[in-house]
């Protein structure tokens, strides 16, 4: 299972993450921004995108296709809008998340020393097709730090096939975000708020899951 219980099949799964992201789409207003937005700032995409992409990559990295072995961490769902600066909805856009796991360690044959302690329970990569309001919705785990970096997601979204944005998404009020060179390095105030988001607890969770929301602002070229 990948979401209520370790006997849900992958299609229930996928449909109820995929009904929750409708659900919290439903709270956004059409024409609700008069002004333009704040774009979300690109990030280097690192060294670390998946050299070879896993069979399973649909939006819950938690369990691997219907294994009933969910990976280490704290349970976190990751949501929110992909919107253009005036505050339109991308429907049908492609976002892409990956990150290391709860021992730091990426889905990467080069994710530095430690690959033999990588976390086969964590899938480690996933996409998800943005709904007509612009919605997406991931469950993952929380981020977790490694040699050199404050923990953070990584974030690619396309349109028909062509990259818009990559960015980094970072944990709101953890000290390592201070030491962090890329997280220092965007502009303070709107820009930087736009990408350090808390990780709050899940309203009405039993297992202590966590949520985070994360609106993604991308710019885009005439015609598009």
């Amino acid at each position: 299972m990948k979401f209520s219980s370790l006997c849900t099949s992958a299609a229930s799964r996928r449909h109820l993450l995929r009904g929750l992201a409708l659900s919290a789409a439903g709270l956004w207003v059409p024409g609700a921004f008069a002004e333009a937005l704040t774009l979300t700032p690109r990030a280097t995409e690192g060294p670390f995108y998946p050299d070879k992409l896993p069979l399973d990559q649909d939006n819950d990295l938690i369990v691997i296709k219907d294994s009933t072995s969910p990976a280490v961490g704290e349970v976190t769902y990751l949501s929110g809008r992909v919107l253009d600066p005036k505050g339109n909805p991308l429907k049908n856009a492609v976002v892409e998340i990956w990150q290391c796991d709860a021992n730091g360690v990426y889905l990467h044959s080069r994710s530095g020393g430690n690959v033999e302690k990588r976390d086969g329970n964590f899938q480690g990569f996933g996409k998800f097709e943005t709904d007509s309001t612009g919605g997406y919705l991931f469950r993952t785990i929380k981020p977790v730090p490694y040699p050199g970096r404050t923990p953070h997601i990584h974030m690619k979204v396309k349109l028909r096939d062509k990259e818009l944005l990559t960015t980094q998404i970072y944990v709101k009020g953890i000290a390592q975000n201070d030491r962090d060179g890329i997280w220092k390095k965007l502009p303070q105030g709107a820009v930087r708020d736009s990408v350090t988001v808390a990780f709050s607890p899940k309203a009405g969770a039993k297992a202590g899951e966590l949520e985070a929301k994360c609106d993604i602002i991308v710019g885009l070229t005439p015609g598009e």
